[in-house]
């Protein structure tokens, strides 16, 4: 006798109905699941440091998945995503233009001023 309640799911997939095929078909589309960067706080660190991307459904889920796969070994202590579509970057070409404005300000730079020789490492 033939098991057909045997079905393989995925998580996230919400089993509708069988198809004409006899296979389930499922509501969620995995290919147009949003992309999440992954940002990862580890133990000894104060920042959180990029460690990755993934697809996901939404941000439970999403953040779910970061801990599956970016810390399987106990390494982080937070984890922050951000869907992709909501990080704005600056365009490596117009660096020059926009760092100019820094370049005026001179006094920010340490390059003139004179540290006692108690002080190391600076």
């Amino acid at each position: 006798m033939k098991n057909n309640f045997l079905q393989k799911f995925y998580y996230g997939d919400i089993p509708e109905e069988k198809g004409a095929s006899g296979q389930y078909t499922t509501s969620h589309d995995t290919t147009q699941w949003p992309l999440w960067e992954v940002f990862i706080r580890s133990k000894n660190g104060l920042d959180h440091k990029h460690a990755g991307s993934l697809h996901a459904a939404d941000a439970q889920m999403a953040i779910e998945n970061a801990r599956d796969v970016y810390t399987r070994r106990m390494e982080g202590v937070s984890i922050w995503v951000v869907e992709s579509k909501y990080i704005t970057a600056s365009n490596p070409e117009e660096a020059g233009e926009l760092y100019e404005p820094a370049m005026d300000k001179i006094y920010r730079h340490p390059t003139f001023y004179e540290l006692p020789d108690e002080v190391n490492h600076m």
